[in-house]
């Protein structure tokens, strides 16, 4: 993470020292004078909280430097002390790239630190371990998708405490779906199904639909039989009371887990940020990058995603790939998403949200490059498709779009078992594995205390970042171990697939 001022005088910080802005810290008026690094400039215009301000002339059409890399290019003359932004900045992405493999020398990851090393968890038989032990109720298509909340809502009445909850995951797909969009749907579904937070799944069908219960069921290999029901409502009587049948019986078996202490080494990480702000990549993001480079150090698995959150600062990822084959894959995963937005007829910065601009983002490679800061250091080990699940311990990629739904859901199906989610805007959302909230200024975390888990606004006003990232991984472990996410505690639980062919 940078070194940040902590005078309540220094009002503005630089990143990196090739910059050519920095970020205010609070919102300065025009005409004030500011102390950057020992040279005193004057705003030529109000600037926001966490928006930029420029520290030398920048020419019509040259880079703009944040965190030391592009963020576009000047579309007008900018002048130092100027409120630089989407007035006077504008992209530099175009569309599909050719890149080279030129990994970089691998940089020492962090020892996991002095703190503790391991977690209570549900070792399952597959050898994976869960940080929950619930009964999850997952449909085939959208037509059941209210019996399996009513069995889900009804079980949870039944067996209160028995284990740590019932819910059910419901989506609108699984009928008039063609080729791969089908498959797609099929293939989260069962990676949901194979889940290590899930003690036993109940997997309700319809019995017409596309997305037919026994494909569904070959998809997903190596479940066990004890922790498995299934059956369609249509062949039923009284499928509610099947359901709440089928419910005791995973029940009967789960209920006889228990705890146990797991090293950092089987902990699964999703690392996803959504309503970003100017402060994500300075501080939630570096936050979660030491400590997803802490559980990747002691033989974790950190999973990053959003690959649209990635253009524009690819290179820093692929230059991390352990070998060429990792390298290719990246390559592939991300300019076919690329192609994916130029079939639709959509530029490939179609991106930042109206709300990352107003919070002070002006273009895709800004938010990009403090985005991929999540990532941390540790190398890229692995890339996995969409609906693919982690099949390697150290840093995956994981194709799957920016939406918050969309892709955290994608990270619970690929084996996550805690995701950590950073936000500069908030955002009330909950998804299958503990989501934990990380706020990236302390505005927002004490304007909203029912949804932001962790305040990494702390560093802003002192605190030593690593001190910070002892105390969100303390959260992580804490978590894993049983502790309520401010979603689960608000009922927050849902997923979402990602829509992407035909309808018929």
């Amino acid at each position: 993470m940078p070194d940040l001022p902590t005078s309540p005088a220094h009002a503005v910080f630089r990143i990196d020292p090739r910059d050519d802005v920095a970020v205010s810290l609070r919102d300065i008026t025009a005409g004030e004078a500011l102390d950057i690094d020992g040279a005193v400039i004057t705003a030529r215009a109000d600037i926001p909280t966490g928006h930029k301000i420029a520290l030398w002339p920048v020419a019509v059409g040259a880079p703009v430097r944040k965190y030391g890399w592009p963020i576009g290019l000047a579309t007008q003359a900018i002048q130092p002390g100027d409120h630089v932004h989407s007035h006077n900045v504008a992209t530099a992405l175009v569309g599909e790239e050719g890149y080279r493999f030129e990994p970089m020398v691998a940089e020492a990851l962090p020892a996991p630190g002095v703190g503790p090393t391991h977690f209570d968890g549900y070792r399952r038989a597959d050898g994976r371990v869960g940080t929950r032990n619930e009964i999850w109720v997952l449909c085939t298509v959208g037509c059941v998708a209210n019996t399996a909340r009513r069995i889900a809502e009804a079980a949870n009445r039944e067996f209160a405490g028995r284990v740590d909850g019932v819910h059910a995951f419901t989506h609108p797909f699984g009928c008039s779906q063609l080729g791969d969009d089908l498959s797609h749907t099929r293939s989260i579904l069962a990676a949901l199904a194979a889940h290590p937070n899930a003690g036993g799944v109940l997997i309700l069908g319809l019995g017409c639909e596309s997305n037919q219960l026994d494909a569904l069921l070959a998809a997903a290999p190596g479940l066990d039989p004890a922790r498995l029901r299934s059956f369609t409502a249509q062949a039923e009587d009284d499928e509610i009371e099947a359901g709440l049948a089928a419910i005791a019986e995973l029940v009967a078996v789960a209920e006889g887990d228990r705890r146990e202490p797991r090293p950092l080494a089987d902990l699964v990480l999703g690392l996803k940020c959504g309503g970003s702000d100017g402060f994500s990549g300075v501080t939630a993001n570096p936050l979660v990058g030491a400590v997803a480079d802490r559980v990747a150090a002691a033989g974790g698995t950190p999973v990053l995603t959003e690959i649209p959150e990635i253009f524009g600062a690819e290179r820093l990822l692929m230059a991390r790939a352990i070998d060429r084959t990792v390298f290719d894959g990246a390559v592939e995963v991300i300019n076919a998403f690329k192609r994916y937005f130029i079939a639709h007829g959509e530029p490939v910065s179609e991106n930042p949200s109206p709300g990352n601009i107003a919070g002070g983002i002006t273009t895709l490679e800004e938010k990009s490059l403090g985005a991929v800061q999540k990532a941390g250091h540790a190398p890229l080990t692995q890339v996995l498709r969409y609906g693919e699940r982690v099949g390697r311990k150290g840093l995956a990629l994981l194709e799957a779009p920016g939406n918050d739904a969309v892709s955290s859901t994608a990270l619970t199906a690929a084996g996550a078992t805690v995701i950590l989610f950073t936000t500069g805007r908030g955002t009330p959302l909950g998804f299958p594995a503990p989501t934990l909230k990380i706020a990236t200024n302390t505005a927002l975390a004490e304007k909203k205390p029912r949804w932001i888990d962790f305040d990494a606004g702390v560093v802003l006003a002192g605190t030593d970042p690593s001190e910070a990232a002892d105390a969100l991984l303390a959260l992580v472990i804490e978590t894993a171990s049983g502790r309520e996410t401010r979603a689960e505690r608000n009922g927050e639980r849902e997923i979402a697939l990602w829509k992407q062919g035909v309808t018929l």
